[in-house]
């Protein structure tokens, strides 16, 4: 009961609630990179500058930078970036430019670029500028596809030795059909027509 040596009452030791990490917020900026690499870009070849605007935010304005971005958001302005992921829930009014660019979500205004894909669910509205254009089944396109050459085949074509083709053999012509008029003296060549009404 009793007991000769006497022990002070424990005294309450202060509770810490756990703190919950700290969480990184999007780097807009689109020139510095990113603290630590992010992975998921289908076009990022390495630790290039990686952005994203979530499905939630409006950006009214003009987007411009030299890294990579993924838009789930919506933009009403021009855009201009390295490679651009639109993603479905990504929507775009302006004019976009960008080297490499994959569309999954809404853009009305001109596409300008080296790479374009066109996902399933894209909608697209206006002209197209590109080098390459891939276009999946069940993806809406309204404008027209306007195809730019590289410098290399640029320079194929200015060569004309480098794009010589063997000649098409000739249509028999029918026996009742005039005989082709000669070449004028300015080079170009005429067609007969004769020739060319089996086509029809």
């Amino acid at each position: 009961m009793f007991n000769k040596t006497k022990t002070p009452p424990a005294k309450p030791q202060p509770t810490v609630a756990p703190v919950a990490p700290a969480v990184e917020a999007p780097n807009l900026n689109l020139t510095k990179k990113p603290s630590s690499p992010t992975t998921g870009n289908s076009f990022s070849g390495g630790a290039k500058p990686f952005s994203s605007v979530g499905s939630g935010l409006l950006i009214d304005g003009n987007v411009t930078g030299t890294g990579d971005l993924h838009l789930d958001g919506t933009v009403k302005g021009d855009v201009r970036v390295n490679h651009l992921t639109v993603g479905e829930s990504g929507n775009i009014e302006g004019k976009v430019e960008a080297e490499t660019i994959e569309v999954r979500g809404r853009i009305v205004g001109s596409i300008q670029g080296k790479q374009v894909k066109l996902q399933a669910t894209a909608y697209v509205e206006g002209d197209i500028t590109h080098e390459t254009l891939a276009i999946d089944v069940g993806a809406y396109f309204q404008g027209r596809c306007l195809q730019r050459r590289s410098d290399s085949m640029a320079a194929s074509v200015a060569s004309p030795a480098a794009n010589v083709s063997p000649a098409a053999p000739a249509a028999p012509a029918s026996p009742a059909a005039p005989a082709a008029p000669a070449a004028p003296s300015g080079g170009m060549s005429s067609y007969d027509m004769s020739a060319l009404s089996d086509l029809t």
